[in-house]
């Protein structure tokens, strides 16, 4: 494994380390999504944003410039980041840091996942994953890196 990988897969670890919650319920996600919109419509970025909890999707947002694609891969994203109980970034990462292919060696449909940047789980502290907060539509890390800013802002104020 190369320096850079184990490097960016030691980041991506201490982001899923940090991101613990002491909560997390309907009126937080619409919240935290609605401040993950509003920064992206500020920004100009093209993405969908989604947050689950449990099985449901209890916030879901498209802007200008994403696509069914963006859609399509915020939910391959998603069940991967619940089936791995991580980010699908860090899913992705650690397979690549091993000289894997996710879409190959983890024996999966790939067109049900995707282990890319994007979706984080929610985790509460003492109860475990929740549900997921995610992004689809930029470069995977700016995905991951979008998500893990306002999961850490949102954490900072509670």
């Amino acid at each position: 494994m190369s320096d850079d990988a184990q490097g960016i897969l030691d980041r991506i670890e201490a982001d899923e380390r940090e991101l613990i919650l002491p909560r997390f319920d309907l009126s937080d996600a619409w919240i935290l999504g609605s401040r993950m919109r509003t920064a992206a419509e500020e920004a100009g970025l093209p993405v969908v944003i989604g947050i689950t909890l449990g099985e449901a999707r209890v916030f879901h947002t498209a802007l200008s410039g994403s696509s069914a694609d963006n859609d399509s891969w915020l939910e391959r994203k998603t069940r991967v980041a619940r089936r791995y109980g991580r980010s699908s970034y860090g899913v992705g990462q650690s397979f690549r840091a091993v000289g894997k292919d996710f879409d190959i060696d983890a024996r999966l449909d790939p067109q049900l996942y995707a282990a890319h940047g994007g979706v984080i789980p929610i985790t509460i502290a003492g109860v475990g994953v929740v549900g997921t907060a995610g992004v689809s539509g930029l470069p995977q890390a700016d995905d991951h890196a979008f998500v893990v800013e306002h999961l850490r802002a949102y954490l900072a104020e509670m």
